[in-house]
């Protein structure tokens, strides 16, 4: 037997992402996450038919998202990320401000480093 989950479509080989559920009753169908284990009155979907599924006439779909899976990056994240490499390839500072007087007294205080990254304190604490 198999590891993977396969979708419950038939003639479908593709490996389960989400599980549906109809609540009767309600005239809903609920679209999750993968279920832990395979329950008998529920269906296995591949990302495609999850994608893809629609209810009867009068019928409601809802659809869980599941919260640990990963989001996908957002503009924010990506420019974050971005700014950081740009960061990491510049020059050292020198630790002097424009008149080339001496450390600047706005900066931060290095208290440790670990590779790439460093603990910051600042000036005041």
């Amino acid at each position: 037997m198999s590891p993977v989950r396969r979708c419950s479509r038939t003639a479908c080989g593709r490996p389960a992402v989400a599980t549906l559920t109809y609540v009767y009753a309600d005239s809903t169908a609920v679209l999750g996450p993968l279920a832990t284990y395979a329950e008998p009155h529920c269906y296995d979907l591949c990302a495609e038919h999850s994608e893809r599924l629609t209810a009867p006439r009068g019928w409601e779909v809802v659809r869980l998202s599941d919260g640990s899976a990963p989001a996908h990056p957002s503009r924010d994240d990506l420019e974050a990320l971005a700014n950081a490499v740009r960061e990491a390839a510049r020059p050292p500072d020198r630790g002097t401000d424009a008149g080339g007087r001496g450390p600047r007294a706005a900066d931060s205080v290095e208290v440790a480093r670990r590779g790439h990254l460093r603990v910051l304190r600042s000036p005041d604490s």
